[in-house]
Order: C-alpha cells, then structure tokens, then sequence
C-alpha cells in the first residue's frame, strides 16, 4: 500500500531533498577536503564531525527520495467529504472539559508535525476521528487518560 502524503507536504519534502542535494551535501564534501588537508585524520575532530554529517544528509536523501517515489500525493484542496474527517481533514477539536479548542490536519506520517497541527494518519488522534462527523463526539486515549473531544469544525480547503 502507498503511503498517504498531502500535495502540500510532498511539495515541503521535495524541498528539502532540494536543499539537501544542491546545498547541504557539497558543503559537507568541501568540509571534508578542507579537515582532510589538516593532515592526520585519526585525532581530526572537524573531519569526525563532518564524516558523521555526511553520513546523516545521505541517510536522509535516501529515505526523501524513497519515501516520495512510493507515496501517494493528495490535493487536499479537491477533496470533499462534507462534514466528514478522511485524509487531509482540517478539524477544530473541543475539550469537552475545558472547552479548549485543538486545530489539527491529518497528514501522512513522513510531514507530521504536532508543533504546527499536523498529525500523522496513524497517530491515535487521527484514528479516533477518522469516519465521524462535525457534531460528533471523539474519544481519544491520551498518555494522561481517556479525553473526549467535540468536532467544531472540519474543512478540506486551505
């Protein structure tokens, strides 16, 4: 199965794959060459320090570039499920406690990001409300207890 990822989030990964081959990765190669003429390479922590670089960008061009060939790109903004939450989904969440109100996108797990709402479609948020309805009430397991959750709004544009 192809792993759902929103055209935005597609768009924000190619990004940095981008940025990763085009900046990043020569930057790490001319710190390289440049450690590596400092001579002895055994006790030459700027070359260490570079090599370990190089080693994560190249991890992370490898996963971008495999990730992205095998997803499935979504334009959320053609999506229309009415009131209710499927992929992409924009959801305004109220605590029915507090009445403190959460707003979430539920994306593909490679662009979650909870800092700016974006939560994976396998996270147990996204799973609770997946298939319910504006109106609806959301049961959701939290590490600090069982929460519920009223839906006051959900929207597929941007």
């Amino acid at each position: 199965m192809r792993a759902p990822l929103t055209s935005t989030g597609a768009a924000r990964l190619r990004a940095e794959l981008e940025e990763l081959k085009s900046v990043q990765r020569p930057a790490v190669i001319q710190a390289i060459a440049e450690a590596r003429a400092h001579g002895d390479l055994k006790e030459n922590a700027e070359y260490h320090a570079a090599r370990e670089q190089q080693g994560f960008i190249e991890g992370r061009i490898k996963t971008l570039e495999s990730e992205l060939s095998h997803a499935q790109v979504i334009d959320v903004s053609t999506l229309d499920a009415g009131s209710r939450i499927v992929f992409g989904a924009r959801v305004v969440l109220a605590d029915e406690d507090s009445g403190e109100e959460k707003r979430y996108q539920i994306v593909g797990d490679l662009e979650a990001d909870i800092k700016q709402g974006l939560i994976a479609i396998s996270s147990p948020v996204a799973r609770a409300l997946i298939g319910k309805h504006e109106g609806d009430i959301a049961t959701i397991d939290a590490p600090g207890g069982t929460r519920e959750y009223e839906i006051v709004e959900v929207g597929y544009g941007r």
